[in-house]
């Protein structure tokens, strides 16, 4: 079971980065790790929002935790090497934990400032170009007695889409809104998978670990139909609003993937009905989500879409 935000490890002289903080999971998630002593860089896209988030974060914080801002947009691949060197200089190429949260959902068909789906391009492509250039602050905190870790956030959503290596951007298919986000998020799990391998066999002092929040009270949905939703996007957000949790108890699989006693390749969530809410602990991970070569070839297909050089990059292609 994660624990609550009062009840987690003291995380004195700990440097973590948290995407997407300016509302819902984010902001409350820089709240809980910060109130237990965390420096926190919370990455946001508006620097006007960013200051009021840092500033509520900073209003709670009773003890030696510290937040501050930096600028980051998933969608602008210029702008994820910026915001990557800026923490790297920072925090002197020392980051104890980076963790995924940010990302878009449904909406009609857009596309990042690079050309790609706005979906994938934001919640997938995004965090991993940020992972792989903040690999080498993380490898320089982790010592093998405590691993720095990557925490990538998924959802419920990812069993609703599958993943077409060949059509990422929805090129030759019809868009669908919801089997785009559903792609994105399956794209986050078997990210997380091969980055867990890959950091296996270079012995690197690296955790990777996902997690997802079940239904909760966030502000992502909200912002797809703001976006231009779709009325089968409403519908799909019905049950979020009337069955969600709240997002203090929403955090709770990030904060236990976060600071918890996990394995590296574990995924989290609610343990409650359907995985919809209740207490953190293991989660379940759809077939395809399990399925080691495609892993391995999104793996390559993030790298050429990017242009930024996996790391770590040991091991051979799964399957080739």
């Amino acid at each position: 079971m994660a624990p609550p935000p009062n009840d987690l490890p003291d995380l004195t002289g700990r440097t973590i980065v948290v995407t997407g903080t300016t509302s819902g999971l984010g902001l409350a998630l820089s709240g809980a790790l910060a109130g237990a002593g965390a420096r926190l860089l919370m990455t946001v896209r508006d620097a006007r929002r960013g200051e009021a988030a840092v500033e509520r974060v900073r209003a709670g914080i009773d003890g030696p935790g510290s937040a501050e801002a930096v600028l980051l947009d998933l969608a602008d691949l210029d702008s994820v090497r910026a915001a990557a060197a800026d923490i790297r200089e920072r925090t002197g190429d020392r980051v104890d934990v980076l963790v995924n949260n940010a990302a878009v959902s449904l909406g009609p068909h857009e596309r990042t400032r690079d050309g790609f789906e706005l979906q994938i391009g934001t919640n997938h492509l995004g965090p991993a170009a940020l992972t792989w250039l903040l690999m080498p602050a993380l490898r320089s905190a982790g010592t093998p007695g405590r691993p720095s870790r990557v925490v990538t956030t998924s959802s419920l959503g990812h069993r609703t889409g599958g993943l077409d290596l060949t059509d990422l951007h929805w090129e030759r298919r019809r868009y669908s809104p919801t089997r785009a986000y559903g792609a994105s998020k399956l794209a986050n799990l078997l990210f997380a998978a091969e980055l867990d391998r890959r950091l296996r066999l270079a012995d690197d002092p690296v955790l990777s670990v996902a997690a997802h929040p079940g239904l909760t009270a966030s502000e992502l949905l909200n912002n797809a139909l703001a976006r231009g939703g779709t009325w089968k996007d409403r519908l799909f957000v019905l049950p979020d609003r009337y069955l969600s949790q709240p997002v203090a108890a929403g955090i709770g699989p990030q904060l236990l993937a976060a600071t918890g006693p996990v394995p590296g390749g574990s995924y989290l969530g609610p343990t409650g009905p359907f995985e919809t809410r209740g207490p953190a602990g293991p989660a379940r991970r759809s077939a395809t989500a399990r399925d080691t070569v495609l892993a391995s070839g999104l793996w390559q297909a993030t790298a050429s879409a990017t242009g930024i050089a996996p790391d770590p990059d040991p091991g051979p292609t799964v399957g080739a």
